[in-house]
């Protein structure tokens, strides 16, 4: 509980900071998302209320920008990309292939809070196609039986 408290008093000192300067939403849910690692909806209301906007706006604002999430994501974000030439090359497989290996569907967290996966639109490596990203980590060339290896090397690292 401690550091749910010193959490919140970093959040009040960035609220504090921003506090009636135009446009405060987006830098203080930016921080927030640092601060917390999401913008849950105790954190949205706190905002609202230290800005003086309401909730829905703080809602909107959070659901709108993909930069932010409303639950915390894993200690590794896996990214797969659904872009054109990941698509054609089968990362959709791919995808369903870590959805399973996981136990969780995509946009889930596995409930130990270690993996998330993600589909994402381009991970800018088309040439590998298709590609996943975990962490920054890219790896290319993708298959589904690939994916089993690739998850117990990050389920080793603890």
């Amino acid at each position: 509980m401690d550091q749910s408290k010193e959490k919140f008093a970093q959040l009040q000192e960035l609220i504090d900071s921003h506090r009636n300067q135009p446009g405060a939403l987006m830098p203080v849910l930016q921080g927030a998302q640092g601060i917390f690692g999401c913008v849950s909806e105790d954190v949205q209301k706190f905002i609202a209320e230290g800005l003086g906007v309401t909730l829905s706006e703080v809602y909107g604002v959070a659901t709108f920008y993909a930069q932010f999430s409303l639950h915390p994501k894993g200690k590794y974000l896996i990214s797969v990309c659904l872009g054109t030439a990941c698509y054609v090359k089968g990362s959709q497989s791919v995808l369903d292939k870590l959805s399973e290996v996981l136990e969780i569907p995509v946009g889930g967290t596995t409930p130990d809070g270690k993996f998330t996966l993600e589909a994402t639109r381009c991970l800018g490596a088309c040439g590998l196609a298709p590609v996943m990203m975990i962490n920054g980590e890219v790896y290319g060339r993708l298959t589904p039986d690939a994916v089993p290896a690739i998850i117990e090397k990050y389920k080793a690292k603890d």
